[in-house]
C-alpha cells in the first residue's frame, strides 16, 4: 500500500496514459456507431467518403516505407538500409491496421467486412484493394515477427516460440517480392478507385495513380525517417546511424522533385478547357474552400519546402530543421489525400434534360467522427511507442548482429 501511495508516474507513463484515454473514447465512439449506424456521422449520399477514408488513404501512403526499403534491401542489395527497413516494415503494420480499423468503421456494416474475401468481383477496383491489403496485411505480420523473436524479454519468457519467430528472417527476400507486388497494385488502385468515377469529372483521368504512388514513395521513407528521429531524442534504446539517415533524406528529396513536377502538370493540364464539373471543382482546390490546403499544406509546406531542406547538405545537417521537414512531408500527404478526397465529392454534376447542372455541398465532420478518427490516430501512436521501447524497431546496431546471422545461415 505504502509503495503505491509513493509511486509518483513519469512522463513516458503519462505518455501511455493520454493515448489509452483517446484510444477509450474512440472504443465509445466506434460503439455507438456500430450501434446506431453511419446515422450518427455528417456523411451523406453526396459525400460517403470523409475524414475516415482520409486516415485510410494517409495510413496506407505513410507505409510505403515497408515494401521501397524492403525491396530496396532484398532486391536491391542495397544492405546498409537493413535497420532502417526494420523500423519500416513495423510502422507499415501498424499503419495497415489503422487503415482497416477506419474501414470497419466506415463501411456501415461491418460485421460484412469478409464478404470481399468469399464474394470476389473481380470487375471491381476496390475489390483488388480489398485483396491486395489483405495479403500485404499478412506479408507484414511475417516480416515483423523477427523482431518480437529478437526481443530479450520475449526470448526469456517463451524462448522457443522466440527461436521459430527469429526465424522467419530467412523468407525476407521472397516476402520483398511479394510485398512490391502487392503494395505497388493497391498504391497505384486506391488512386485507380477515384479515377474510374466518370461521374465525378475532376477524379476521372489516368494520373492519379501515379501520383498515388509517387506521393507514398516520398511520404513514406519520410514516416519512416521521422519515427526513427524522434526515438533517437527521446529514447535511449534507439541506436541510429545519421549516414543511414542522410542518404535516405536525399533520395526523399528528388522523390519530392518528380511528385511537384507530376502533381503541378496534373493540376494545370485540368485547366485547358471547360468540362462541366471538373472546372467547377477545381475552382474549389484552387480558389474555393480547398485553396489554403491545397497551395499551402500540399505544396508549399508539404512539397517545397522539406524539398529544400533535404537537398540542401548544409540545411539537412540541422537536425530540428531536418525533423521538421520530414513531419511536413507527413503532414503534406495527409493534405494532399484530404484535397483528392473531397475535391469530388464537394461538386457533382446533376444531369437533367438539355441541360447539365452543377450541385455544391460541404462536408464538415461530426464530433464522434473526430473522436473515432482520433482514437485510431492514437492506437497508431501507442504501437509505435511501445515498439520503440519494448521491441527495439529503432535499432541500427541491429545490423552488425543481422548480418553475422545471414552469414552463419
Amino acid at each position: 500500500m505504502m509503495r503505491l501511495l509513493a509511486y509518483r508516474p513519469n512522463r513516458y507513463h503519462l505518455w501511455l496514459g493520454v493515448l489509452l484515454s483517446f484510444i477509450v473514447a474512440g472504443l465509445v465512439a466506434a460503439a455507438i456507431i456500430f450501434t446506431r449506424g453511419l446515422v450518427v456521422t455528417n456523411l451523406t449520399d453526396l459525400v460517403p467518403w470523409g475524414l475516415w477514408i482520409t486516415i485510410d488513404l494517409s495510413a496506407i501512403g505513410l507505409s510505403a516505407g515497408a515494401f521501397l526499403l524492403s525491396a530496396g534491401v532484398y532486391l536491391l542489395g542495397l544492405k546498409q538500409f537493413r535497420p532502417l527497413a526494420r523500423t519500416a516494415v513495423y510502422v507499415g503494420l501498424i499503419g495497415y491496421t489503422m487503415a482497416v480499423m477506419t474501414l470497419l468503421l466506415d463501411i456501415g456494416r461491418p460485421e460484412r467486412f469478409w464478404h470481399a474475401l468469399v464474394f470476389w468481383n473481380t470487375h471491381s477496383v476496390l475489390w483488388e484493394v480489398t485483396m491486395c491489403v489483405t495479403l500485404y496485411l499478412l506479408v507484414l505480420t511475417v516480416e515483423v515477427a523477427p523482431i518480437v523473436g529478437e526481443a530479450e524479454w520475449f526470448r526469456r519468457s517463451w524462448p522457443r516460440p522466440a527461436e521459430i519467430l527469429a526465424g522467419a528472417h530467412k523468407a525476407a527476400p521472397a516476402l520483398a517480392v511479394i510485398g512490391l507486388v502487392l503494395s505497388l497494385l493497391h498504391q497505384s488502385s486506391l488512386g485507380a478507385t477515384y479515377a474510374v468515377v466518370k461521374a465525378r469529372p475532376i477524379w476521372f483521368h489516368p494520373g492519379l495513380s501515379i501520383l498515388f504512388i509517387v506521393s507514398a514513395m516520398a511520404a513514406g521513407p519520410a514516416m519512416t525517417l521521422l519515427v526513427t528521429l524522434i526515438a533517437a531524442r527521446l529514447s535511449q534504446k534507439a541506436s541510429v546511424k545519421p549516414s543511414h539517415v542522410d542518404s535516405l533524406s536525399r533520395f526523399i528529396g528528388w522523390t519530392l522533385v518528380a511528385y511537384l513536377y507530376l502533381r503541378f502538370w496534373d493540376v494545370l493540364a485540368t485547366t485547358y478547357t471547360y468540362d462541366p464539373g471538373r472546372t467547377e471543382s477545381l475552382n474549389l482546390l484552387l480558389r474555393g474552400p480547398l485553396a489554403f490546403n491545397f497551395w499551402v499544406a500540399e505544396m508549399l509546406l508539404g512539397i517545397i519546402v522539406p524539398m529544400v531542406v533535404l537537398l540542401h547538405p548544409s540545411l539537412r545537417r540541422n537536425r530540428p530543421l531536418h525533423l521538421f521537414a520530414l513531419a511536413l512531408i507527413v503532414a503534406g500527404l495527409v493534405a494532399y489525400r484530404w484535397d483528392t478526397n473531397l475535391v469530388g465529392q464537394l461538386a457533382v454534376l446533376s444531369y437533367l434534360p438539355n441541360e447539365t447542372v452543377v450541385r455544391y455541398t460541404t462536408y464538415i465532420p461530426s464530433l464522434i467522427e473526430w473522436i473515432a478518427g482520433a482514437g485510431v490516430i492514437a492506437f497508431g501512436i501507442l504501437a509505435v511507442t511501445l515498439g520503440i521501447r519494448h521491441l527495439n524497431v529503432v535499432d541500427h546496431g541491429a545490423e552488425v548482429r543481422q548480418l553475422l546471422t545471414a552469414a552463419a545461415d
